[in-house]
């Protein structure tokens, strides 16, 4: 984990590999609230058709009761900024901490779909809190030279989490004898599913407890001596660490605490907050998280069996995860616009094909066997394009690309943006399918393409740039 870059970079920026294991402690721990961000967001996927059966209701109800916790998502995300410069990150990931256990214990044990509803909306509020704190405070506490790798933490994480939920619902539906709504110990199968999301949860708040403050909050806030023990832990005691302090000192007189104002330029937002809106909705208008909230229910409409379609849910997983693993190795070594150009172009072709597969659903709801087969295989390259790509490098241009005195106001607005792009995929998606699933995937493909001279021309490297430098 060397960069032929590191010579040149000043003493107060150099990376320090024997405090690189207690960083990566650090950002481990910070991460655990993406862990939770993938893990309540796709475990949805396996409780799909049983809240169908439950409450027997249509596919617009159904997909807005799925989406409505993205509403929570954008909510969450647009405010945890704000809040994170008044009370400190560490009190967002307890915040957060809490309300994934109580949407957990309420999504499990709901008296009727509003309620189901509610419960989704508090855990999307703590999905979008987590969106932000995890890659804001990633970022203020990484050494420069592994600050990408570090940050991929978040996404890292997020996969993991989806991959997760994908195996406990197939390790849960097999219990209850291949059946959604099957009995374990006096619950229904898809309600163990939400339920034990508990677990998770309380961890996060626990490990909370075990990492430090931000030193760029505790510097705001003016605790200068724990600021210094706190870069001393994640950057050796061999920097000069009163030139580090100077450093963001200097950073922070220039600039204020952010707000919504802060972003407004000649036309809406400044250019630069366009851009990261940019990034975040295209990451979500290519359809990936139809692959993670609806794949159960995809692969059942197309003729294959519940046990089936949950553990291609589960292999699409690991697939996301071994895409985001090559993306932490190489988004520090060939840049982060790379790609997203290879992945944009990955995630095109294999949205064709996915579109040319499903143009052969037969009358009885079922593919034929080279496309279905087609179907399966593009379905994993498409999420393994998007891991190795869009999925990692969104979440690092987002902690990176923005200057010091919009920092945090300008990450809350285009994860806001992020959530409301998913909800509008997520809430569409059912009644897209039922008019036309193969015209469904050429809407994705299409805006894979655009977002290719989308980056092209508006996205700026930020490899190898300190925070202090982003301008």
């Amino acid at each position: 984990m060397t960069s032929t870059a590191q010579p040149t970079v000043p003493e107060g920026r150099k990376a320090h590999p024997e405090h690189l294991g207690h960083v990566i402690f650090i950002t481990a721990a910070a991460a655990m609230g993406g862990f939770l961000f993938g893990y309540d967001s796709s475990v949805i996927n396996g409780a799909v058709e049983a809240i169908r059966s439950r409450y027997d209701v249509g596919s617009a109800i159904l997909a807005q009761v799925i989406a409505v916790a993205l509403i929570g998502c954008a909510i969450g995300a647009a405010t945890a900024g704000r809040i994170a410069d008044r009370i400190g990150r560490i009190r967002v990931m307890q915040i957060a901490s809490v309300l994934f256990t109580v949407s957990a214990v309420g999504s499990a044990l709901p008296f009727a779909l509003w309620d189901l509803a509610l419960w989704r909306i508090i855990g999307g509020f703590a999905i979008g809190m987590a969106s932000v704190i995890g890659p804001a405070y990633i970022a203020e506490v990484s050494p420069p030279a592994y600050r990408g790798r570090l940050g991929s933490f978040q996404q890292a994480a997020i996969v993991i989490g989806i991959a997760v939920s994908q195996l406990v619902n197939w390790g849960i539906l097999n219990l209850a004898d291949g059946k959604q709504r099957g009995t374990i110990a006096g619950l229904e199968a898809w309600q163990w599913m939400l339920g034990v999301m508990v677990i998770p949860a309380v961890l996060y708040g626990l490990l909370s407890f075990a990492i430090p403050e931000s030193p760029r909050y505790l510097i705001s806030i003016g605790k200068t001596t724990r600021a210094k023990e706190v870069l001393a832990e994640v950057e050796g005691h061999t920097v000069n660490l009163d030139t580090r302090l100077v450093e963001i000192q200097d950073a922070m007189r220039r600039e204020h605490k952010s707000s919504f104002k802060d972003l407004l330029g000649k036309v809406g937002f400044l250019p630069i907050v366009w851009v990261g809106i940019g990034l975040s909705v295209f990451q979500q208008l290519v359809g990936i998280n139809v692959a993670f909230y609806y794949s159960s229910t995809l692969w059942q409409s197309v003729g294959i069996n519940p046990e089936s379609s949950f553990f291609y849910s589960f292999t699409t997983s690991i697939i996301n995860i071994i895409g985001t693993v090559i993306a932490m190795i190489f988004v520090d070594r060939i840049g982060r616009r790379p790609l997203a150009l290879i992945g944009s172009v990955g995630m095109a072709v294999s949205l064709g094909l996915e579109a040319w597969a499903f143009s052969a659903k037969t009358a009885a709801g079922t593919l034929p066997t080279t496309e279905g087969t087609v179907a399966l295989i593009a379905a994993h390259v498409f999420v393994l394009f998007f891991a190795l790509s869009w999925g990692v490098v969104v979440w690092v241009f987002l902690g990176e690309m923005f200057p010091n005195k919009i920092r945090a106001a300008a990450l809350g607005v285009a994860a806001s943006a992020q959530w409301i792009a998913n909800w509008a995929i997520t809430a569409s998606f059912p009644s897209l399918s039922d008019w036309n699933l193969s015209g469904t995937y050429v809407i994705y493909m299409v805006f894979a393409l655009l977002s290719i001279p989308f980056v092209l021309k508006f996205v700026k490297e930020t490899k190898g740039k300190a925070l202090e430098e982003m301008g």
